[in-house]
């Protein structure tokens, strides 16, 4: 496809894929797992910090300025934005899951900044001012609650969230944020570290996590809202050991049977809603035994699992829950066993603004872009600044082979139509 004469030149056509290219390359080379396997970009450690090197020499390259908020997220402005006015966010994520994909956050912040380096050099003055602001610790995989970086913005850890320890480290999401000089004790006394007047609205960029667009054939896509999510770090289900040949079913305690008996109830719950046309995923994404005691012979005593719901609706969210207590009951009952469960985690379910998601078609559609709305089954930033009152929006990239893996495939081509739609809604902003 052809650029829109709006965006084209030589500022956002060869000058900008090329830079494009070359950050995604230098950002996989310098975040490799150890052992190759995808790129790991863990929040407030060397991969994550190594993304946002290359943010800062960038943007420094361009002229633009580099600067860092109380949470410890990165700051992009044009030279003369003093940050005191609102202003229209540009934001995404840095972290990623362990051997994860290149493009999932990494993908926003880049368009970000390529909207910011095209601005800056078409000196663009006056108006709404346009910030990229590159947030950390968007991913629940280490410290089990996501967004970290934008949720501690507005003082939404509570002294549990920083009380998590990073598994197989022990070292605490409070230690964490320490490491990188964040504001620990305004952040567990839950003050707001955003400014009321930094942001007038928020608008993130990111690969589409599923495979709707795929299936459709979508370059792009208009976000209309984010699911919300209930979840259990860890539930242990405790039962009894015994030997495998000596003790009958009827005097079993078998933990493992008891959550996979657990597991199926669930599962049918499920079925029946999603029959009825509710919006609903379930997942039990971690299941393990006592590798120290766990052998072929025993019967297994004790089992550890997460789970979590998520849904568009919070009553969706928190029937589920419910069902899921009730039922841990009945299987206790019927299976003598017990369920100790950890901190419940919430993340609230977000409606995007319906004048950006509107702004965003007519642009589309002027540009010749999908103007498809899909709903994101994925959780974002984009979700905590709505629910703080900031007006949100998002823009989905089409991207092959799933999220959460090594094998991301997002092209270059949807990309830069992603980007070329970002700066097209910032400028036109910029001078509104």
């Amino acid at each position: 496809m052809n650029a829109p004469a709006a965006v084209s030149g030589a500022v956002s056509g060869a000058k900008m894929r090329s830079l494009a290219e070359t950050l995604f390359e230098r950002m996989r080379a310098e975040t490799t797992a150890e052992d190759g396997v995808g790129i790991t970009r863990e929040c407030y450690g060397e991969g994550e910090a190594a993304a946002l090197k290359l943010v800062r020499e960038t943007a420094e390259e361009f002229g633009l300025k580099y600067s860092v908020d109380r949470a410890a997220n990165a700051i992009v402005s044009l030279p003369d934005d003093d940050l005191s006015k609102p202003g229209l966010i540009l934001g995404s994520h840095m972290d990623s899951v362990p051997h994860g994909g290149n493009f999932d956050g990494g993908a926003g912040v880049i368009a970000g900044l390529l909207t910011m380096v095209r601005l800056g050099a078409e000196r663009r003055q006056g108006g709404t001012p346009v910030r990229l602001l590159a947030l950390r610790g968007e991913e629940s995989a280490y410290y089990g609650r996501a967004n970290i970086g934008s949720r501690a913005l507005f003082g939404l850890l509570t002294s549990a969230d920083l009380d998590a320890k990073r598994q197989g480290t022990g070292r605490t999401l409070r230690e964490a944020l320490a490491s990188v000089k964040a504001d620990v004790a305004a952040i567990e006394q839950g003050a707001r570290l955003i400014p009321l007047n930094f942001a007038s609205a928020y608008l993130e960029l990111h690969i589409e996590q599923g495979p709707v667009m795929v299936a459709r054939e979508l370059p792009t896509a208009i976000v209309t809202g984010v699911r919300g999510n209930l979840r259990h770090r860890r539930v242990v289900c405790r039962g009894e050991a015994g030997h495998s040949g000596t003790v009958p079913r009827w005097l079993r305690h078998d933990a493992v049977f008891a959550v996979s008996d657990l597991l199926m109830r669930l599962d049918e719950h499920w079925n029946r809603l999603l029959e009825r046309g509710i919006d609903l995923v379930v997942t039990c994404g971690v299941m393990g035994t006592d590798r120290e005691r766990q052998a072929i012979s025993r019967i297994p005593g004790e089992v550890y699992f997460s789970f979590e719901v998520r849904s568009q609706s919070y009553e969706t969210l928190e029937g589920f829950y419910e069902l899921f207590r009730s039922e841990c009951r009945a299987v206790s009952d019927q299976r003598h066993v017990t369920f100790e469960f950890d901190e419940r985690v919430y993340t609230e379910p977000a409606r995007m603004d319906e004048a950006i998601i509107n702004r965003l078609k007519k642009l589309s559609d002027q540009f010749g872009l999908a103007t498809e709305l899909i709903p994101s089954g994925a959780g974002h930033d984009s979700a905590v600044f709505a629910n703080a009152g900031i007006p949100s929006g998002m823009i989905f990239v089409r991207n092959c082979n799933g999220s959460h893996n090594p094998d991301e495939s997002m092209t270059i081509d949807d990309f830069m139509q992603g980007v070329d739609l970002m700066y097209a809604f910032a400028a036109t902003g910029a001078t509104a």
